[in-house]
């Protein structure tokens, strides 16, 4: 029987120093996106497309990402992709998706190739333990 799994793995960089928010559950949570770049050759060109993902982080994981996390963090997540749907002020549907982050990995700006390398084989090998 196949099982059908919602598993997002990025890898890229932190836009913005992420802020801890408490809620009034008690729980804390930290917004934050992230920039992922993949890089092609079209026509004898290089080519360049960014693309921003937004994450949601919850308690401990949101406590961790504030310790450890800043502008330019170059990280590796792994989550569930959802999508959200409110009304704006004029009434009007409006939808959005995020990444509900299970799991992160800091990887070192120093020798972000490397790791990278190693982030990539990890996703391939099915990714960071939950």
């Amino acid at each position: 029987m196949n099982t059908l799994r919602n598993k997002v793995q990025l890898i890229g960089h932190v836009g913005a120093d992420p802020k801890v928010k408490d809620v009034q559950s008690g729980s804390k949570v930290v917004n934050l996106s992230i920039a992922t770049t993949e890089r092609y050759q079209l026509h004898g060109e290089w080519k360049e497309d960014t693309q921003w993902h937004n994450l949601v982080l919850w308690d401990k994981l949101a406590e961790r990402a504030g310790d450890s996390l800043h502008k330019g963090s170059y990280i590796l997540v792994e989550g569930r992709l959802t999508h959200h749907k409110h009304m704006d002020t004029k009434g009007e549907a409006r939808y959005f998706s995020e990444i509900k982050v299970l799991s992160f990995m800091l990887l070192d700006r120093k020798q972000s190739r490397q790791h990278a390398d190693a982030a990539e084989a990890l996703a391939e090998a099915g990714g960071l333990p939950f």
